[in-house]
């Protein structure tokens, strides 16, 4: 993450921000004047989350590099987002992918702690935290089910944002995606009622080997 292009988006021209205390990291800099977010201490987020003292001094750097204000906005997030996958069009995906870590943010804005705390779900987490992670990307309105409507809205993102990756070439997203969810949908929806639940998904999960490796392989080490 530090010095990555791909954080670029939220960078701001602000020298104060720049030299902004972050001893509580054990980052020695210069102390700014003004009202700055800053975050707990290292030892609380070590104990709140899955990643070391040394890879949080780690991420922590790179945030504030490049989000020296300490907050990221949607905006800000779909460029960084975007700058992984330029073969396509990113902005969608990230957009429901933000939603889905903004929610404690009246203002719709990533303080640090959500950003580690959501990377620590996702990438550390166990299986049941990553399945609750993909059911809430899913879940666009909140209400704890997923209809056919947004498996298709979320799945027609992915393959906006993989563009031309996809084989074979997908030149319609959002057709290729109602097919995709009308072969699968039922399989998933057990008790045809037209939603998928959470322990529906579960269990469909659960059956498929492809899927739970999928799911290992958001395990990463910094």
């Amino acid at each position: 993450m530090p010095g990555s292009p791909a954080l670029k988006g939220c960078k701001k021209n602000d020298k104060k921000a720049e030299s902004e205390d972050l001893g509580v990291l054990g980052i020695p800099t210069t102390l700014s004047i003004g009202l700055r977010y800053r975050p707990e201490e290292l030892s609380t987020l070590a104990a709140k989350t899955r990643f070391t003292r040394k890879e949080i001094q780690m991420i922590y750097r790179g945030f504030k590099q490049e989000c020296p204000t300490g907050y990221l906005d949607e905006e800000a997030f779909k460029i960084i987002f975007s700058q992984f996958f330029p073969q396509g069009d990113a902005s969608q995906y990230a957009h429901y992918v933000f939603n889905t870590i903004k929610h404690k943010q009246t203002a719709g804005k990533i303080n640090f702690e959500e950003f580690l705390t959501i990377l620590s779900n996702i990438s550390r987490g166990s299986m049941d935290e990553k399945l609750q992670w993909v059911f809430g990307l899913y879940d666009l309105d909140g209400d704890g089910l997923i209809c056919k409507e947004e498996m298709v809205d979320v799945v027609g993102s992915i393959y906006e944002m993989l563009g031309r990756y996809t084989t074979p070439h997908i030149s319609e997203p959002h057709v290729a995606a109602q097919e995709h969810v009308d072969r699968i949908f039922h399989l998933i929806d057990s008790n045809k009622d037209g939603y998928v639940t959470i322990d529906e998904l579960a269990q469909w999960c659960s059956k498929d080997e492809h899927l739970m490796r999928s799911f290992e392989t958001l395990d990463t080490i910094l």
